[in-house]
């Protein structure tokens, strides 16, 4: 039995990051390396600091990621790629180029018997439900602003969205410096999970981004939560095999994959 690859948040082309292009040629590595033995790998959001998609223009770069991801779809690996906050603006590019599969929503699935659900994690956290948050999400899900956004020379867009990414997490890193568990009792994608678990009581694994900390709790004696850390300082995924799931960091060269 082949196995069932995670990962996260790698932030392909952030500003914010020295040594970018070594940063994806690892990520390229890496699924170079469980190719031949994956069944499928879910990309669960932020694969990319900024992706937007113009009717005939895509983001210039990542020529190494989107060429391996192709070459896995090409081997019949099956690749779910979730869109997160910072890489929403999909339209058909990574379906009909790269094969992937595409997920707006959170998915729930079947995989061996063991029911996942799976989502980026951005809008779930209770701490994210302020008007403010709720209202800079609906700007980027508005059809009609991204029609006009669309208008804009790829040019200053593409360089707006990534200035504008790497201004934010420059300001996150001075204010509040790394991400850190805020407990059971008050991270938020936890209660979100907590809360969803009372009304779809057969969930067996929550696996979520967005949050870059790595942890790996149980809420039920059946049910798992997993927060999938980041692959931009970390190189942390998960790895199901039909019966068993664990949780690792990516070092080249020592990993058992």
């Amino acid at each position: 039995m082949k196995n069932y690859y995670f990962i996260t948040d790698a932030h392909l082309g952030c500003r914010a990051f020295q040594h970018h292009r070594t940063q994806e040629r690892r990520l390229v590595r890496f699924l170079d390396t469980i190719k031949e033995k994956a069944e499928a790998v879910f990309m669960l959001g932020d694969m990319f600091d900024f992706w937007f998609e113009y009717a005939d223009v895509v983001p210039r770069g990542f020529t190494r990621f989107l060429g391996k991801v192709s070459e896995l779809t090409d081997m019949g690996v099956e690749v779910h790629f979730f869109q997160g906050n910072h890489d929403m603006w999909c339209t058909d590019y990574l379906q009909k180029e790269c094969g992937v599969i595409v997920h707006r929503e959170a998915w729930t699935t079947e995989i061996c018997g063991k029911v996942f659900y799976m989502a980026h994690g951005y809008g779930l956290d209770p701490k994210e439900q302020d008007w403010k948050t709720q209202f800079m999400y609906s700007c980027f899900e508005s059809r009609t602003l991204r029609r006009l956004a669309a208008m804009i020379h790829p040019h200053w867009f593409v360089n707006f969205g990534l200035n504008w990414a790497k201004h934010s997490r420059e300001k996150h890193m001075d204010t509040e410096g790394e991400p850190t568990y805020q407990g059971e009792d008050k991270e938020g994608l936890v209660l979100f999970a907590k809360e969803y678990l009372q009304s779809h009581p057969d969930i067996n694994f929550f696996m979520f981004g967005h949050r870059h900390i790595d942890l790996d709790i149980f809420l039920q004696r059946d049910c798992r939560l997993m927060i999938l850390g980041e692959w931009y300082s970390k190189f942390t995924y998960a790895v199901f095999d039909g019966e068993n799931m664990f949780m690792d960091n990516y070092i080249e060269g020592e990993t058992e994959l």
